[in-house]
C-alpha cells in the first residue's frame, strides 16, 4: 500500500489566541504532524529557540530568500518579517507527515491563494477583553505594542470568513481536540483516500 499523504494545515489567529499553546499539544499527541519553522526578522523572546520556534534573520537575510523565490509566503507584521520556507514542507507532504503552519493571518492569506490543498483553521478568542488580558499577562509587550496589537486583531478577526474552519480557544484541551477532528475528517476526503480506493477496484479486478 502506497504511504498515506500528509495534510497541510494552515492555523492562525490573533496574536494571544493561544495558537502556540495549541500547536505544543497538538504535536505532543501526533507523531505523524510536524511544524513548519518559520524565518522572522524580529528578536527572540525569552525560551525560544533557534530552528525550534523560528530561525531568526536578518531583514537583509529574509530579502533574500524572498529574491530566490524560496518562501511559500512572507509577510511584514509589527514591522517584522515573517516567511515559510517551501522544500521542506513538500518533502515532509510526500513522506505522509502532517505539516502545521502556525503563520499570520496575511501570511496564510497568500498561502491559500497559492495552494489549494489545504486545511485552514482560524483560532479565536471568546472576547476582546480577555485577548487584552492575555496579552498583558506575558509581561513582555508595552502599552502601545498592546494597542497596536488589539487594533490588528480587530482586522484578523475580520478575516476568519476565508478559512474553511473556526476553533474556539476557551479551553486548550478542548481546543485540541476540535482540531484532532478537524484533521481526522480531512483525511477521509476522496483527495486523500483515492489511492486507497484504486487499490482495493485493482484488487478486485485482478481476483
Amino acid at each position: 500500500m502506497r504511504p498515506e499523504k500528509g495534510v497541510l494545515i494552515v492555523l492562525s489567529g490573533p496574536s494571544g489566541s493561544g495558537k502556540g499553546t495549541l500547536v505544543k499539544k497538538l504535536l505532543e499527541q501526533r507523531d505523524d504532524t510536524v511544524l513548519s519553522v518559520s524565518v522572522t526578522t524580529r528578536q527572540p523572546r525569552p525560551g525560544e529557540i533557534e530552528g525550534v520556534h523560528y530561525y531568526f534573520r536578518t531583514r537583509e537575510q529574509v530579502e533574500e530568500m524572498i529574491a530566490e523565490g524560496s518562501l511559500l509566503e512572507y509577510a511584514e507584521y509589527n514591522g517584522h518579517y515573517y516567511g515559510t520556507p517551501e522544500p521542506p514542507i513538500k518533502k515532509w507532504l510526500e513522506a505522509g507527515k502532517n505539516v502545521l503552519l502556525e503563520i499570520e493571518v496575511q501570511g496564510a492569506e497568500k498561502v491559500m491563494n497559492h495552494r489549494s490543498d489545504l486545511v485552514s483553521i482560524f483560532i479565536t478568542i471568546p472576547s476582546m477583553k480577555e485577548l487584552e488580558q492575555r496579552l498583558r499577562g506575558r509581561g513582555t509587550e508595552t502599552e502601545e505594542s498592546i494597542q497596536g496589537r488589539l487594533q490588528v486583531a480587530r482586522q484578523e478577526l475580520s478575516r476568519a470568513f476565508r478559512y474553511q474552519y473556526v476553533v474556539l480557544n476557551d479551553e486548550v484541551d478542548r481546543a485540541v481536540e476540535r482540531i484532532q477532528t478537524i484533521i481526522e475528517a480531512e483525511k477521509m476526503r476522496y483527495a486523500y483516500m483515492e489511492d486507497l480506493i484504486l487499490e482495493v477496484m485493482n484488487d478486485a479486478q485482478a481476483q
